[in-house]
């Protein structure tokens, strides 16, 4: 049978477009815990409060290592030892050259001048002494400071605080079996996750914009997202493969955990 007109117009028409069901997610959601043992002193976000990449979330006490830094900063700062013995050195050198002077006209005796030898090499030892200690007490105020700094706990991202579980006087642990004091979320940009048919497989590529509608009451206008993620293996059980995509949430006007359907 040979096909009409109307049927090969049809056969022509691009394919309808469809809505799958689809979650919005955070970028990421990380739980915060303490990497050293201490009281929590200070948690200086709330539950919902936004926050910023590198802002203080949380404050370990820390008196101890406060003082240990001090402590270890003043030997740093130290230079009275290495100055004595540079000066040490310096006197002694001269006093070399000057007896080695005294020699070439027989005023001293050879043994002199090797005595003054002596001294000097002695003297330049305890200055190479000196100013290794001086080194290593840098490299202890170093230490020290870097012990101080893992008392307080940074945003690893920009976001928002979803929930608390410790408050100051609670005795903090880094094992993963103590609750974490926060729980944190980036919501810049924001994930969007759904699970397609096989047969939408060649519809979708990394990359491509593709419309998402949230759930109400944000469900005014489509969002446009770019997808990142195509699944390369699929789920033969169920018959579908997932992707993600990303929407731009700079402003933070769309919150997660919202459900939403994606348009290819």
């Amino acid at each position: 049978m040979k096909p009409t007109p109307l049927l090969l117009s049809l056969l022509s028409l691009p394919a309808v477009a469809q809505d799958y069901d689809c979650m919005i997610e955070p970028a990421q959601t990380v739980e915060i815990r303490s990497p050293v043992v201490g009281i929590l002193e200070r948690v200086h976000a709330r539950r919902g409060e936004a926050i910023r990449q590198g802002q203080v979330l949380v404050s370990i006490e820390s008196s101890v290592e406060s003082s240990a830094a001090e402590s270890a900063r003043a030997r740093a700062e130290a230079q009275g030892q290495a100055e004595m013995s540079r000066a040490k050195v310096n006197a002694l050198r001269e006093k070399a050259r000057r007896l080695q002077d005294l020699l070439a006209e027989e005023f001293v005796s050879a043994q002199a001048v090797e005595d003054a030898q002596a001294e000097l090499k002695l003297a330049e030892a305890e200055l190479k002494t000196a100013t290794e200690n001086n080194q290593i007490a840098r490299l202890d105020h170093r230490q020290a400071v870097d012990q101080l700094r893992r008392r307080q706990i940074l945003a690893p991202f920009s976001g928002v605080v979803v929930d608390q579980y410790l408050y100051p006087g609670a005795l903090m642990d880094s094992s993963d079996t103590k609750k974490p004091v926060l729980k944190i979320a980036q919501t810049h940009p924001l994930k969007v996750q759904a699970l397609l048919p096989v047969k939408a497989f060649t519809r979708v590529k990394p990359g491509q914009m593709v419309s998402v509608t949230p759930e109400a009451p944000f469900a005014d206008k489509p969002i446009q997202a770019r997808v990142r993620t195509v699944d390369r293996v699929l789920d033969a059980a169920a018959g579908t493969f997932g992707i993600v995509a990303e929407i731009d949430n700079a402003k933070g006007e769309l919150p997660a955990g919202l459900r939403c359907k994606v348009r290819l």
